[in-house]
């Protein structure tokens, strides 16, 4: 029997097939999501990797025993099911393990109107029903209801109604969707645009058989960067495995970091939407809220993690929030992250400007940034105690809204415990690249000796 354990995440389900997640799982958690959400409806969809065939039907299974009507909505984006959530008003689960390699799938989950479901949001009572469904599987002589439904088109009106598609101009654009389910969204939404789209690697293959889709990882954008060269391409854009987040390359192949992307598409909507509240977690470059600023927005700062940011959009109205880590929110996408929303936007910018995209950010090109470092530490929570301490004791001007950040006034950093792993996750900003590296030894020498 599979330990929930193992699978059950801080924001989601995750996990190899079929040793730590299989059918007999998947099937106790279906029960145990309609018996938590009481809904009369589950939306189910999946992504293109093969396992999701057997576990999505497994899913359904258990929601209909415990008398929930399912409906399938078949192969799509994490972004997708948020909006079919949304416009249908039901629970949702989308079968995915997004970026990581084909050996995973997973299940990311949602509460009618696209809500989170995170620890502090049913994740962990979620948890315990599946283990009670597990011990005693549910019975019934019927099943409730399973039915299919195609919302792609209607997907597709919705992600272009955030622009003037009227303004579009002609761009030539080179799209690496990793094998993933951008293959399918792309195309779709595009159509009809007035853009050139080169694909790389459309084909739906949850092997990866060219590389991961994880395009946060600089290794997996490099087929791209040399592709915009290629074609003297605008843009590039690149997709992780179920294409709810998206990195953009300027058309010099240069990586856009999700701090650029954040600060331009807040400056973009808060043209449109003068006056609004934007949110962005305490991981993004200082440029964010300088930027939110200057276009007359009021900034919040968050902890990093869709469910924190989601709950703080609800309650404070936010048009737009955004992630270093490719994630943007919409207050009219349900409050819900969507890469190629967030890429529709960045060309619509493109496209009133006569400026390449380089151009457009330079403005925004103000600090030097480490990017997440990983360190293995035996007591991650520890570590990031005794470092507080240290700073703390020397003066130093600190919060904790999400481990422990540092301003230092011309540089700062960010020492966080992984909620997976035995690791540590430092970010550094700084003004130049050579003050960031210097910066960066400096903290991981301190970690090294006040934990060993």
């Amino acid at each position: 029997m599979a330990d929930p354990s193992l699978v059950f995440k801080a924001y989601d389900i995750r996990g190899t097939v079929p040793d730590q997640l299989d059918a007999d799982l998947c099937r106790a958690v279906g029960a145990a999501v309609a018996t938590f959400t009481g809904a009369g409806r589950i939306l189910v969809c999946r992504d293109m990797r093969p396992s999701g065939v057997e576990l999505a039907e497994a899913f359904a299974e258990g929601a209909r025993t415990v008398g929930a009507a399912v409906t399938d909505l078949g192969m799509a984006s994490t972004d997708f099911l948020y909006f079919a959530s949304g416009k249908l008003d039901a629970p949702g689960a989308m079968f995915t393990a997004s970026h990581n390699p084909a050996a995973y799938n997973g299940i990311k989950l949602c509460l009618a109107g696209a809500r989170p479901i995170g620890r502090d949001t049913g994740l962990t009572e979620i948890e315990a029903l599946t283990r009670q469904f597990q011990a005693k599987p549910a019975t019934s002589d019927s099943l409730a209801p399973l039915d299919h439904q195609d919302l792609l088109e209607a997907y597709a009106e919705h992600a272009r109604s955030f622009v003037d598609t009227a303004a579009l101009r002609p761009l030539r654009i080179v799209a690496d969707t990793a094998n993933g389910m951008g293959g399918m969204v792309v195309p779709l939404v595009m159509e009809g645009l007035p853009f050139h789209v080169d694909m790389l690697f459309p084909e739906l293959d949850g092997s990866f058989p060219n590389h991961p889709a994880d395009p946060i990882q600089p290794e997996n954008q490099v087929a791209l960067k040399a592709a915009v060269l290629e074609h003297h391409a605008d843009v590039g854009l690149a997709f992780d495995g179920d294409a709810d987040r998206v990195f953009l390359v300027d058309e010099r192949a240069e990586p856009v970091s999700g701090s650029l992307t954040t600060a331009l598409v807040a400056a973009s909507m808060l043209t449109k939407y003068p006056g609004s509240t934007v949110l962005y977690n305490l991981i993004c470059s200082h440029v964010v809220p300088e930027v939110i600023a200057e276009h007359g927005g009021v900034g919040i700062r968050t902890k990093v993690g869709h469910s924190f940011i989601k709950e703080i959009m609800a309650e404070t109205g936010a048009v737009f929030g955004g992630e270093h880590s490719g994630h943007y929110y919409f207050r009219d996408n349900y409050r819900a992250d969507s890469g190629i929303i967030t890429a529709l936007l960045v060309l619509e910018l493109m496209s009133k400007s006569d400026q390449p995209l380089s151009a457009l950010l330079e403005p925004y090109r103000r600090y030097a940034d480490s990017g997440e470092i990983n360190t293995e530490v035996a007591d991650p929570p520890g570590a990031v105690e005794a470092v507080a301490k240290h700073e703390e004791g020397a003066g130093a001007n600190t919060d904790r809204l999400d481990g422990l950040t540092v301003d230092h006034g011309d540089w700062w950093y960010n020492l966080r415990p992984s909620n997976t792993e035995p690791l540590l996750r430092l970010n550094v900003e700084a003004g130049s690249d050579e003050e960031c590296e210097r910066h960066v030894a400096e903290v991981l020498a301190l970690v090294d000796e006040l934990t060993n």
